[in-house]
């Protein structure tokens, strides 16, 4: 397994369509990774149910927050979609970290894994901890993916959310 590099990042946009929807490409990719950017952002309405085969699984209703330039987020836990799509091949998977901006402002990003194989605009939750809250822009740089080559290819991913929010 190897972290790719921003060259190796940009050569397989280029190429393979590794990401795509990005704002800027030059300001997006870093030395080891490439900075996602917030497109919109949903307070969660309800109460979501996890279990061990997804058989019972439910996500909480949103509420899309809306804003322009600017939305304001008072201390609380919200869901964000990202303006990428990611393209992984069965070779490649994923991990994110927040950007230490955002850290520093009193926020924090969960994320799950990129599975090899995966394809969509992701989500991940902003859980902000300051208590005087925070304001993001539209298309701020939320997240740093990192991508890691696997030692050899494996069945891609084929879960629900493969192709989510692609449309949107």
């Amino acid at each position: 397994m190897a972290v790719l590099s921003g060259d190796e990042i940009r050569k397989l946009i280029q190429k393979e369509g590794l990401i795509r929807d990005y704002v800027d490409l030059e300001t997006q990719i870093q030395p080891n990774g490439f900075d996602c950017t917030l497109r919109s952002v949903y307070r969660l309405r309800g109460c979501g149910r996890v279990d061990f085969d997804n058989s019972r699984r439910e996500l909480p209703e949103l509420e899309e927050v809306e804003f322009r330039d600017w939305v304001y987020l008072p201390k609380g836990v919200y869901r964000a979609k990202l303006n990428e799509v990611v393209r992984l091949g069965n070779d490649i998977m994923a991990i994110a970290r927040p950007r230490s901006t955002l850290i520093r402002c009193g926020a924090n990003v969960l994320t799950a894994v990129w599975d090899a194989g995966y394809e969509g605009r992701s989500e991940v939750s902003i859980v902000v901890h300051n208590d005087y809250g925070i304001w993001l822009s539209r298309n701020a740089r939320i997240i740093q993916l990192v991508f890691i080559r696997l030692s050899s290819p494996t069945k891609g991913y084929e879960g629900v959310y493969k192709g989510e929010n692609i449309d949107s």
